[in-house]
C-alpha cells in the first residue's frame, strides 16, 4: 500500500550494511528540482523501518539530534515555523538561506559562531542582507534549542554592519508648490497622493478601492502592512487630494486605487515611472522621502505628536501616550489638514 502524501518512505540502500533501510521524508526541493530529504533513521528490515516512520509521524520532532544537518533543520523549520511569519519576512529569509547553504550538509550541532559570521562577512551585500542572514541564524538557533539539538545560541555572537545614518531629504515647500503647478504630467497625481498621506511605496501599490471610504463624513483609507502599529491603520484623506482619489476610483479596472495598464502596480514598474517623473520635474527624491516630508511638515506645523504617530503608523514613544491616549478620526483629520 502506498503511504499518504507527505508521510515519508522507507528505501533500501545499496551495499552490505548493518541497517540497509533508510527512513526518510521529503521536506522540500532544491533549486534544481531535486528532493531534499530529512533522514529520520536507519533500520535492519523494512518492517522495522515502517515502524520507525510511524513513530516519527506520531511525534515529528523525534529526530536524531546528533545527526540533523543545517539543510534538514532549515527544511523542518520552514515547514513548522516559517508560515507563522509575515510574507515579506519569509521571502527575505528564504533568500538569506542562499548565503548559508555552503554549510547545509554540516551537522547543525557542529556549526559555531565563526561559521555563521563567515556567511555574514562574505555575502558581499549591504547591511540589510547581512541583518537578514543574522536573523535567519537566530531563527534556526532558537528552533534547534526547542528540539534540544544545541544548548547555546551561537547566533547571539554574530555581528553585521550597522544601519547607516539616513540621508533622506524631505521635499521643500517650494518643490511641493512646483509639483502642484505641474499636474498635467503623467503620474504627478501619485506623487501628490504620497505627499499628503503616510504610505510607503509597498503599501501604496496595494491600496484596494474596497479599503477607501468616501461615504463617511470623514473620507479615509485603511491601509498599511509593515508594522503592528501601521497595519490596517485608518488614514484620513486630505481635502486637497480627495479629487485625485475620486478620479482614480472612477478610472480603476483592477480594483486597486493606483494601477498600470488596468493591472496592479509592480513596485519595479512604479519606481521606473518615478525616475522619469523626477527627471521631468527637475528633482532628485525617492518615494520614501514623501514619508519624511509628511512627518517633517506636520511637525513644523505643530501637529499633535500622538496624532502624527497614528497617521505615520508609528508607536508613540511614551508609555502613557501609547496606552492611554486615544485619538478620534476627526482629530487625525485635523492633523492631516495641517499639510496644507
Amino acid at each position: 500500500m502506498k503511504n499518504p502524501n507527505g508521510y515519508g518512505t522507507v528505501v533500501k540502500l545499496s551495499g552490505n550494511r548493518r541497517n540497509p533501510y533508510a527512513v526518510r521524508k521529503t521536506v522540500g526541493f532544491n533549486e534544481k528540482g531535486y528532493p531534499v530529504y530529512l533522514n529520520i533513521g536507519y533500520a535492519p528490515t523494512k518492517p522495522e523501518g515502517l515502524i520507525m516512520l510511524a513513530e516519527y509521524n506520531k511525534d515529528p520532532y523525534d529526530i536524531d539530534t546528533n545527526k540533523i544537518t543545517l539543510g534538514e533543520l532549515f527544511e523542518l523549520w520552514k515547514e513548522k515555523r516559517m508560515p507563522k511569519l509575515g510574507k515579506s519576512n519569509q521571502t527575505g529569509l528564504r533568500s538569506a538561506y542562499k548565503h548559508i547553504r555552503k554549510y547545509e550538509n554540516a551537522r547543525y550541532n557542529e556549526i559555531k559562531s565563526y561559521h555563521m559570521q563567515d556567511c555574514v562577512d562574505n555575502c558581499g551585500r549591504s547591511y540589510s542582507t547581512q541583518g537578514t542572514i543574522k536573523n535567519l541564524w537566530a531563527h534556526l538557533d532558537h528552533f534547534a534549542m526547542e528540539l534540544d539539538i544545541i544548548s547555546k545560541c551561537y547566533s547571539d555572537l554574530v555581528t553585521c554592519d550597522p544601519i547607516p545614518e539616513t540621508k533622506k531629504v524631505p521635499f521643500t515647500d517650494e518643490e511641493v508648490r512646483h509639483i502642484w503647478s505641474n499636474q498635467q504630467l503623467p503620474w504627478v497625481d501619485s506623487l501628490l497622493f504620497l505627499l499628503y498621506t503616510r504610505f510607503r511605496i509597498t503599501e501604496f501599490i496595494n491600496i484596494e478601492i474596497a479599503n477607501v471610504d468616501l461615504v463617511d463624513e470623514i473620507p479615509s483609507i485603511t491601509g498599511g502592512i509593515k508594522t503592528e502599529a501601521g497595519k490596517n491603520r485608518i488614514v484620513p484623506i486630505h481635502s486637497k487630494i480627495l479629487p485625485i482619489v475620486q478620479r482614480r476610483i472612477e478610472q480603476s479596472k483592477s480594483g486597486y486605487l493606483f494601477e498600470f495598464d488596468g493591472k496592479q502596480f509592480k513596485q519595479g514598474r512604479y519606481r521606473s515611472l518615478w525616475v522619469d517623473l523626477m527627471r521631468q520635474l527637475g528633482m532628485n527624491h525617492t518615494p520614501h522621502e514623501c514619508r519624511h516630508t509628511v512627518r517633517s511638515r506636520l511637525d513644523s506645523a505643530g501637529g499633535n505628536k500622538v496624532c502624527i504617530d497614528r497617521i505615520m503608523g508609528h508607536k508613540s514613544k511614551g508609555t502613557g501616550e501609547r496606552i492611554y491616549t486615544h485619538k478620534t478620526i476627526s482629530e487625525l483629520k485635523d492633523t492631516i489638514e495641517l499639510l496644507d
